[in-house]
C-alpha cells in the first residue's frame, strides 16, 4: 500500500519536487488545504485548523504523515496536527520558541553568545531602548519575509516604523496569539504574546544559512548556504550553495547551532540564518526557523542530487534521512531574486510561459519562475520587503561561480518586463 502525505499548501513547484525524491514511487502526496487558503490573505487559523481536520477525516486511507515548508500559519499548524493524530512531528513549545522573535532571543540568550543586543520597543514609543544603539532593526515578533521589518537610524525612522508596524501587526499577531494560546507560556512571553515589537542592533557581514534536522538521538547539519544582497541595498539578491566560508567559520557555526537547537528541543528538519564579520571573526545569529527552506531544494538536487525535502519526509515517517552529498549534475547552484526597484508600478508585459520555455531550453541548467504576472500591480504581490519587488526567480546549476553568473545575466536580459508607472 502507497504511504499518504498530506502537504499543507502543496504547490505545484513543490509537489514536482517531492515526486523526484529517493523512493517517491512508494508515496502519495496530498494536498492539504490550498496556497491561496494558508498564506494570502486574512490568516484565519482557528478556522484553517478545523477545514483541515474535516479533509483529514474525510480521507478514505491511512493519514501516514502531516508536513509543511511554508512559515507561519503553516508551521504551526503542522505539530498541532500531528499531535492531535499521533504522528511525529517537533513539539509546538518548540516550534514557538523559533518562531517568537522575542521567546528566541531569550533562548539564544541562555546558551550561546553568538547574538546582537535586543530589547522589546512598544508600538507608541518615541525613542529607542536606552540599551541599544542605531542603526537597529524594528520589526514584529512574528513576521516573515521581512514584512513590516525596517532599517532605522533615528528616533524620527524609528516613530514612522512603528507607525507603520501598528498598522499592519495585526495580520499575523493575532493568529500568532491564536497559536500561543494553546500553550502555558513562560510569564515573560504571556505578558508580551504576540503583537509586540522587538528591536535589535543592526550586524553586518557574510551572511550565511545552516540546513539540518535533529532526530532525537542526533542533532545533524547537512548544508552550508550563502546568502547575498543587492549592493548597496537591504534586498536579498541570491542564495548561493555551496558555502563559501572557511572551514573553521562553518564548523564554529555547525557548533553554535547544534547547541541551540540543543537547548529548545526542535525535533524536525530546522534552517538558522547567521551573519559572519570577516572583519573580526563575529557571529551574529539572525533567527531560526523550525523548517528546512524550500528555496534551498533546487540548490540541494543541482549539487547533491536530491532536494531537502527528503529531510522533512524521512522525518515525518518516523525515519533517519540520508541526504546524497555532492552527486548531482552542478558544482554550485544558486537561486537568485531578479528584482524592480522603484515605486509601485503595474506590469504591463511579464515574460510569456513560451519565452520562459526558450529560456530554459537554451540556457542547461535554469529554472524559472515569474512571481509579476501581466496585469498585476508590484505592490500586490505577496511576500515583498520594504525595498524592492521581486519579478521572477531564476534557478541556476553551474560548474562553477563564474558560469553562474553568467548564465543569470542571459536570463535577465531574455526576460522582457514592460511597466506603467
Amino acid at each position: 500500500m502507497p504511504t499518504n502525505i498530506f502537504v499543507l499548501g502543496l504547490d505545484d513547484e513543490n509537489r514536482r519536487t517531492l515526486e523526484s525524491l529517493p523512493h517517491a514511487e512508494q508515496f502519495r502526496f496530498h494536498p492539504l488545504l490550498s496556497v491561496d487558503e494558508l498564506i494570502r490573505g486574512e490568516i484565519h487559523l482557528a478556522e484553517m485548523l478545523d477545514k483541515a481536520e474535516q479533509e483529514l477525516d474525510s480521507f478514505d486511507g491511512t493519514v501516514d504523515a502531516i508536513v509543511g515548508y511554508w512559515d507561519f500559519p503553516v508551521s504551526t499548524m503542522v505539530p498541532i496536527l500531528c499531535h492531535n493524530r499521533g504522528l511525529p512531528s517537533a513539539s509546538l513549545e518548540a516550534v514557538l520558541k523559533c518562531e517568537h522573535k522575542y521567546w528566541s532571543r531569550l533562548e539564544q540568550q541562555r546558551s550561546i553568545e553568538e547574538y546582537p543586543p535586543f530589547a522589546l520597543v512598544g508600538l507608541d514609543d518615541e525613542t529607542a531602548p536606552d540599551s541599544l544603539r542605531y542603526p537597529m532593526w524594528v520589526k514584529p515578533v512574528k513576521a516573515f519575509s521581512s514584512e513590516l521589518a525596517f532599517l532605522v537610524e533615528d528616533d524620527q525612522q524609528l516613530r514612522e516604523a512603528l507607525g507603520e508596524i501598528r498598522a499592519g501587526i495585526g495580520r499575523v499577531g493575532s493568529p500568532f496569539d491564536f497559536a500561543l494560546s494553546h500553550l502555558e507560556l513562560p510569564p515573560e512571553i504571556a505578558e508580551v504574546g504576540g503583537q509586540a515589537c522587538l528591536a535589535e542592533e543592526s550586524v553586518s557581514g557574510q551572511q550565511v544559512t545552516i540546513e539540518g534536522y535533529n532526530d532525537g538521538e542526533t542533532i545533524h547539519v547537512y548544508g552550508v548556504i550563502d546568502s547575498y544582497n543587492y549592493e548597496g541595498a537591504p534586498s536579498f539578491q541570491r542564495y548561493q550553495y555551496p558555502s563559501k566560508l572557511p572551514e573553521q567559520v562553518i564548523e564554529r557555526l555547525v557548533d553554535v547551532s547544534k547547541r541551540i537547537i540543543g537547548r529548545i528541543g526542535l525535533r524536525s528538519v530546522f534552517n538558522i540564518e547567521y551573519f559572519w564579520d570577516p572583519s573580526d571573526g563575529a557571529i551574529n545569529l539572525l533567527e531560526i526557523n523550525p523548517r528546512h527552506s524550500q528555496s534551498h531544494a533546487m540548490l540541494f538536487e543541482q549539487v547533491d542530487g536530491a532536494p531537502n525535502h527528503h529531510c522533512m519526509v524521512q522525518l515525518a515517517l518516523g525515519r533517519t534521512p540520508q541526504l546524497p552529498h555532492r552527486q548531482g549534475a552542478y558544482a554550485v547552484g544558486a537561486k537568485w531574486f531578479y528584482r524592480r526597484f522603484s515605486e509601485d508600478a503595474l506590469v504591463r508585459r511579464s515574460p510569456t510561459s513560451e519565452e520562459v520555455a526558450a529560456v530554459e531550453r537554451d540556457i542547461p541548467g535554469v529554472h524559472v519562475e515569474i512571481e509579476a504576472q501581466q496585469g498585476t500591480r508590484l505592490s500586490e504581490l505577496t511576500g515583498q520587503d520594504s525595498y524592492s519587488y521581486n519579478l521572477a526567480v531564476i534557478h541556476v546549476g553551474a560548474g562553477d561561480e563564474e558560469e553562474l553568473q553568467d548564465k543569470y545575466e542571459r536570463c535577465v536580459r531574455a526576460l522582457a518586463f514592460e511597466f506603467e508607472e
